[in-house]
Order: structure tokens, then C-alpha cells, then sequence
């Protein structure tokens, strides 16, 4: 009897153990259950039809907030769509945030402000939502699949990213440099603080974002308070006198405001590109001293390159670090020394170690200017000088030698090694010239020599002393930097559509992508 009661207790003993074992078990899995990995997903949006455009989600799988953010409604305003095709790869640590980041895909393709293609009463997509006094229901195809999507996903907050023509303060008639917002405690919470971030970075009062009310009827934003008691706003920077890079960094800024103060992210804001990507990654320099041609006609350089990802970069952003996002820098057009003032020593210092640690640098015209290493302000990671002598001509008086005149064709050839590297691209052929470098060596201990990939067969003068300085002297070199690699383009090959190809071989020899 006394054995069986042992045996018993013994079997008691070790179901307590088992269940503790059990409870604890089941404790650990739901701690690492509120540890849950983010779930990332994506779809279409109007599926099968012109108007087909994706849409992202990350659900961090822990309880919080809904957040919507478009981007690109209107098609003529691509701050938003870059920057909510940014913002969707930030990780986050609570709630979902869902990303439209090309609504109006086709008006962005088109750079039109309307729906292509559209009657009159459809074509301005903002204007296609529930109105106030009418019913739930949104009006054309892609509106509908929008309007649709977002009620199934019932979002608690719905941003959206828009540019007006002028800012705000100057020019009344535009809503440029605002946030238009609803009315509530939650809207009243955090836009004075996105306010104060974003504006930290204007110095001009006038140019600095106001709060507005209320978004206009037939708004997606309107509609998604209204109907879906979201709390909305529409984030609206200013296109005029104002690079690419610097309304995109604004409309980030503000979001990142909004999600930090709802707990969603972390310093997520300098990231711009999806995680461990195998793609080139290339940012292109857009930021003062920039000519307004050179990041546009890169942007339909790289349309035709296949796995390739794209940012705009300003002043600002280097200043943050984040070309050790990028395995390539481009510095197009514009000036050079301008171009180096905008970036101050700091900004310099930056690209330089970019380079020496690694990075690939391709410097076009402009940016050959920069890369060269006889000004006081050029970065000197190529071993070349400019022509750039100041001459005093009679009855003219002091000129600079470095300008010849308005843009003009030449004809440039490459050299053996320009064709392997560039393409094998024979004989000689036209490129447009607009007072690029005419490039010699400096003969910097400190640097190695550079490699000739084209000379000049042909020059563009103004100016007497200026003849014969220009034939066969190199339009494109190659070289070293510490660990990247320099290639410098005096012409403007990314301007002529038959030659997008030679810009496109450069850009990989440079990020060693070859």
C-alpha cells in the first residue's frame, strides 16, 4: 500500500512539474509572440486594368494604429510618390502601415496633374471621393479601387503626400508648403510638432509650412474623415525653387513626426532604400548648384536599366550619412563650384570618404569640376586639372577660360579602354558639350594618375586664346580614389537618347557593377 501511495505521488509530482512546464511553455510563446517578426505584403490596386498601381503593408503583428499614406495622386507632384516609396521600408514597431506609393501611375509617367485619358468630371482624382452630402461611394475605376481598399482596411490615420506651385504665404491662391488637416484632439496633438520639425530646416519665414483647414470636398482626405472617421491630412510641399531632393526629405520628415509620435518607428527616417537589396543603388546629387536638366535626363537614363534603385539626394542627406546606403554617387550638371559651396566642408569631407572607402563617384561636367584637383574647393579624387585660366582680352576685357560659349554639339571618340569599359562604340561620333572641363593631369603625388576613356575630336570656342585647346584632349577619364572608383564625363552623353547606353556602362564600372 505504502509503494502504491509513493508511486502516486510520484506520478502527481511529475504531472505538476509537466504542467508548470505546460504554463510556462505556453507564457514563452506568448512573449515571443509579442516579439512578433513584421509581416511585409503587397498587392494591386485596380488589377487588370491601365490604372494598375501596388500598394504595400508591414504589419509589425503587434496591437496599435492603422496608418494609410499615398503618394503621386496628382501626377505632376512626384515629391510624394519618392517619398512614400521610401517611407513604405521603414520597419516599425507597432500597428500596420499601408503605402499607395504611384496612385496615379500613368499621370506620374506623364508628369500631368490629371487622370490621362479621363472625361473632364473624372480626370482630377482628388475630387473623385464621397462628398459630404452624398453617398459613401467614390466615382471611375481607380478611385473606386482605392476608396474600396482603404474602407476594408479601416484606417486610423490617412496620410496624403501632394505639392502645390508656391508657397502658401506668398502666394495665397496656393496651398504650396502646408498641412491641410481636420479638425480634433488627435490632428491638434502632433501637427504643431511636424510644423516645428519640418520648418527647422527653412530658414526664409515665408517659405516655412502653415496649418490649413479644411481639405477641400471630394478630397480623399475629406472623404476618409468623413465617412470613415480617419483622422486626415494632406501634406503639401512647394515644387517651385526648390529641388527634388529637399520637398521629398520635407514630406519624410513630417511622416516620421506623425509615426513617432504614435510609437510606430524608431530613427528610421534616413532609410531610403529596401532593406538588403541586391540592386545598384544610386544616388543622384540634386541640390544646389544643379542645373534643372541633368537629374531629369538621368531619371530616363536609368528607366531602361534593369536592377537599379534610384534616390535623390540634397545637402541635408549627406550631411545625415546616408550615401553609406548607396553603393554610387552622381553629381550631374550645373556648377561645380556651387555645387561645393552648397555642400560645405562637411558635405565634401562626406563624399570624399564615401569614395575612398568604397564608393563609385561619376561626375558629369559639373561634377567633373568638383572631382578635379586644382581648385580650393574641389574634392580632389581625381588626378586632373581644368582649364580655367583668366585671360584679359583687348577691347574685352577679363574672361575666363573655362567658358566657351551656349551648348553645342562636338564629336568625341573613345579609346581602347573607353570601349571596354563604355561599350565598344567605334569610331567617331556626336555628344552635346555645354562648358565641361577640358581636363589635363595634375600631377598629385598624393593621387593615382587617371586613364583616358574619350577625347575630344572637335572643339566649342569663344573666345581667341581658347582655340586649339580643346581637340584631343580627354572628354572622359577613369581612376581610383582610396577604394572607389572616379569616372569623370566632360560632355553631356545622358542628354542624347543613343547614348544613354555609354552613361549606363559608366555608372556600373564606377559602383564595380561592370
Amino acid at each position: 500500500m505504502t509503494t502504491f501511495l509513493l508511486a502516486w505521488l510520484a506520478i502527481l509530482q511529475n504531472y505538476r512539474t509537466m504542467h508548470r512546464i505546460m504554463v510556462m511553455g505556453l507564457w514563452v510563446g506568448l512573449t515571443l509572440t509579442s516579439l512578433a517578426v513584421e509581416k511585409l505584403s503587397s498587392g494591386l490596386l485596380a488589377k487588370g486594368t491601365k490604372w494598375e498601381t501596388p500598394v504595400f503593408q508591414r504589419d509589425s503583428g503587434v496591437a496599435g494604429p492603422t496608418v494609410f499614406i499615398t503618394g503621386g495622386v496628382h501626377g505632376n507632384e512626384p515629391a510624394g510618390a519618392r517619398a512614400a516609396e521610401q517611407i513604405r521600408h521603414w520597419p516599425i514597431k507597432k500597428g500596420r502601415l499601408i503605402v499607395v506609393p504611384r496612385v496615379n501611375n500613368l499621370g506620374l509617367l506623364d508628369n500631368t496633374r490629371f487622370l490621362p485619358g479621363e472625361p473632364p468630371q473624372l480626370r482630377d482624382l482628388n475630387r473623385q471621393f464621397p462628398k459630404t452630402k452624398a453617398p459613401a461611394v467614390a466615382k471611375g475605376v481607380l478611385a473606386k479601387a482605392l476608396w474600396e481598399y482603404i474602407g476594408k482596411q479601416k484606417p486610423d490615420w490617412l496620410i496624403d503626400l501632394h505639392e502645390g506651385i508656391d508657397f502658401h504665404q506668398i502666394n495665397s491662391k496656393s496651398v504650396g508648403s502646408s498641412i491641410i488637416d481636420v479638425k480634433g484632439k488627435a490632428a491638434n496633438a502632433v501637427v504643431p510638432q511636424m510644423l516645428k520639425v519640418v520648418n527647422a530646416g527653412i530658414p526664409d519665414p515665408k517659405k516655412k509650412l502653415v496649418r490649413l483647414r479644411y481639405p477641400v470636398d471630394g478630397s480623399l482626405a475629406r472623404a476618409a474623415h468623413e465617412k470613415l472617421k480617419a483622422t486626415a491630412m494632406i501634406l503639401e510641399t512647394t515644387s517651385k525653387s526648390q529641388p527634388l531632393s529637399k520637398r521629398v526629405r520635407q514630406h519624410r520628415q513630417m511622416v516620421h513626426v506623425l509615426l513617432s509620435h504614435l510609437n510606430m518607428v524608431g530613427s528610421s527616417q534616413r532609410i531610403m532604400l529596401p532593406a538588403n537589396t541586391k540592386a545598384l543603388r544610386v544616388a543622384v546629387y540634386d541640390a544646389g548648384g544643379v542645373g534643372g536638366n541633368g537629374p531629369r535626363n538621368l531619371d530616363r537614363v536609368f528607366r531602361n536599366m534593369k536592377n537599379v534603385v534610384v534616390r535623390r539626394v540634397g545637402v541635408e542627406d549627406i550631411g545625415d550619412g546616408v550615401l553609406n546606403q548607396f553603393d554610387l554617387a552622381i553629381f550631374p550638371g550645373g556648377s561645380g563650384s556651387k555645387q561645393a559651396a552648397a555642400l560645405q566642408p562637411a558635405g565634401r569631407e562626406s563624399v570624399q570618404r564615401f569614395v575612398k572607402e568604397g564608393g563609385g563617384f561619376v561626375g558629369i561636367c559639373a561634377g567633373a569640376y568638383l572631382a578635379a584637383a586644382n581648385y580650393k574647393w574641389s574634392l580632389a579624387i581625381s588626378n586632373h586639372k581644368t582649364y580655367c585660366e583668366t585671360i584679359d582680352l583687348p577691347k574685352i576685357g577679363k574672361k575666363s577660360m573655362w567658358f566657351r560659349g551656349d551648348s553645342a554639339p562636338v564629336k568625341m571618340e573613345l579609346t581602347d579602354e573607353g570601349r571596354r569599359i563604355l561599350g565598344d562604340k567605334k569610331g567617331v561620333f556626336e555628344v552635346r558639350y555645354h562648358n565641361g572641363p577640358i581636363m589635363s593631369p595634375m600631377g598629385n603625388e598624393g593621387l593615382g594618375n587617371f586613364r583616358t576613356l574619350a577625347n575630344f575630336r572637335s572643339e566649342v570656342s569663344k573666345y581667341k586664346p581658347q582655340k586649339g585647346t580643346m581637340v584631343n584632349t580627354p572628354a572622359i577619364i577613369a581612376g581610383e580614389f582610396g577604394k572607389g572608383r572616379v569616372l569623370c564625363i566632360s560632355p553631356h552623353p545622358e542628354s542624347t537618347a543613343a547614348l544613354y547606353s555609354l552613361v549606363q556602362h559608366a555608372i556600373r564600372w564606377a559602383a564595380r557593377r561592370e
